[in-house]
């Protein structure tokens, strides 16, 4: 098993110890892959997977059968539906206990199954070669997504012969869309008098990201983004429209109405339903992905170019000569721009505020990793990207606690870049024990509290949708004497006036530090306005 992950270019597993992985913890010993040890299986699951975001290749993580397991599932089902590619193992129990009541024992195979794009046992020590190969091959491969490899301890202990070897890695070569469709997209772009790009999760590709830029150049098409395609195209482009959502600006959908194309780029429903932007399904619509697009009530294409988005992007670059002016995408485009020049003025500390400070004090390829929670709904809809994948946002699984193990994730895959992880109070709790992971691997980068003591995004959905309940408020620790505890810095802002002074001592701090803002409490109703 561990030379076929070697095989695999693997550097780095994380993971938590465990009986039943013990043989493949040993085996690790005299491997020049690096095992993580992480404080929960969660932080594990979502260390590979922004890992494997940034890299492209797939982040691995390890636990051992039961409770480990399980508590790798909730990052594991991240990675499915954010499409990072990810391998998970895990350990199991005597292969003869699988179809008894025994300790600990429950299907983990099949519990994968829904949150994986494969999932299988070892049965037979034999596979092993052809297991790990198809685990990684399917995991990168477009999309990219998450598999799930069971290796029982009976089957850890087996020998093979010396001459079992791992299966030699093939280059894939990605499909290129249909000449036909192509041309038919062409058309329906040259007869557009107001064409649009919706940017998505497939887009921020490296390759695929700078022919957007090309194609945006060239003809002067107006960008939105999903909160996962931010960066796709940079926010200081005058085509920036930034991103659709929740926050967004609600002039955004007028801007859809009055469209009479969008071209899609990667788009993944899961990140922001068509039901929104299109939901009197009244537009003609260009499809570009690595796959068909999915059936949808209010996302019927009327082109699908199906296979590699760069090459379909380079297709309509070579047959698209015109510029195109779209008023209304114009007109909110100042729109936005008199909003940024006004942010300077705001006198309370709000998510707003804090996001634009944040901008000014990082580097355009510094990287954001946001949690989840009405904070990330400011970073979605108001903080500006310059370069793909500086603004990873769980948007399709959404989930809390990814913020701080996904910063490690990133360091890790980009160890000359600055990391920041922006996370509520709520999400930050669900993960603190990493902040000691962190510390261990001597890691630096700052984690952005957003201080209000409660849950303010649930909070504010039920009061848009007068629904009267319960204060979901609760009770912070002390964050500075926390911080203390585990032997970094911290820093407290109260006033408007410490803010950007203390964002920029946090981004240059050379060990972990938190920065705990206390946020005007009135701030988030203004995400339904």
């Amino acid at each position: 098993m561990v030379k076929a992950l070697e095989n695999e270019g693997v550097e780095y597993i994380f993971g938590l110890p465990g009986e039943e992985i013990r043989d493949l913890m040993v085996a690790l010993k005299d491997s020049p892959i690096e095992l993580i040890i992480t404080r929960h299986e969660q932080g594990a699951a979502f260390m590979a997977d922004v890992y494997g975001r940034l890299t492209g290749k797939a982040g691995v993580c390890l636990a051992t059968l039961g409770p480990g397991a399980t508590n790798l599932l909730t990052g594991v089902s991240d990675a499915h539906l954010d499409y990072s590619p990810l391998v998970a193992i895990t350990g199991q129990g005597h292969l003869s206990n699988l179809y008894k009541e025994a300790h600990q024992i429950i299907n983990v195979v099949e519990m994968f199954s829904p949150v994986t794009k494969w999932s299988e046992r070892v049965t037979d020590p034999s596979t092993i070669p052809e297991m790990v190969r198809k685990a990684f091959k399917l995991s990168e491969m477009e999309k990219p997504g998450a598999t799930h490899i069971e290796l029982s301890e009976n089957i850890a202990q087996m020998e093979l012969p010396k001459e079992k070897m791992p299966l030699k890695k093939t280059i894939l070569r990605r499909p290129a869309p249909e000449p036909e469709a192509l041309a038919q997209a062409i058309e329906m772009i040259k007869k557009a008098k107001r064409p649009l790009i919706l940017t998505g999760n497939g887009a921020i590709r490296k390759r695929s990201s700078q022919r957007l830029r090309d194609l945006v150049e060239k003809t002067k098409i107006p960008v939105v983004s999903t909160f996962m395609g931010k960066g796709a195209v940079s926010d200081k482009e005058k085509e920036s429209l930034l991103t659709i959502g929740l926050g967004a600006n609600k002039e955004i959908f007028e801007v859809f109405k009055d469209a009479d194309l969008v071209i899609t780029v990667g788009y993944d429903i899961a990140e922001y339903g068509p039901n929104r932007w299109n939901p009197d399904n009244h537009l003609k619509l260009i499809h570009i992905d690595f796959t068909p697009s999915e059936v949808y009530e209010q996302y019927i294409p009327d082109v699908e170019l199906v296979g590699d988005i760069t090459l379909s992007l380079e297709g309509i670059l070579a047959g698209v000569d015109q510029t195109f002016d779209f008023p209304k995408a114009r007109a909110y485009r100042e729109t936005i721009e008199a909003e940024w020049a006004a942010h300077d003025s705001i006198e309370t500390i709000t998510p707003v505020l804090i996001l634009h400070t944040l901008r000014q004090v990082m580097d355009d390829k510094d990287i954001v990793i946001s949690d989840v929670g009405a904070h990330k709904m400011w970073i979605g809809s108001k903080f500006s990207a310059y370069e793909p994948n500086t603004v990873l946002i769980s948007n399709g699984f959404a989930t809390m606690g990814i913020a701080l193990p996904g910063a490690i994730g990133a360091k890790i895959a980009c160890p000359d870049r600055r990391v920041i992880s922006i996370n509520g109070d709520g999400g930050f709790l669900m993960n603190v024990q990493e902040i000691e992971t962190a510390k261990r691997l001597g890691l630096a980068f700052p984690v952005i509290i957003f201080n209000d003591s409660r849950y303010s995004l649930i909070e504010e959905k039920f009061r848009a949708n007068n629904a009267v309940t319960d204060p979901l408020t609760f009770t912070n620790p002390d964050f500075e004497k926390l911080a203390e505890a585990f032997g970094i810095h911290a820093s407290v802002v109260n006033t408007v006036e410490e803010l950007k002074p203390t964002l920029e001592h946090a981004m240059n701090c050379e060990t972990v530090c938190l920065v705990d803002i206390r946020i005007d409490l009135e701030a988030n109703q203004h995400l339904f306005d």
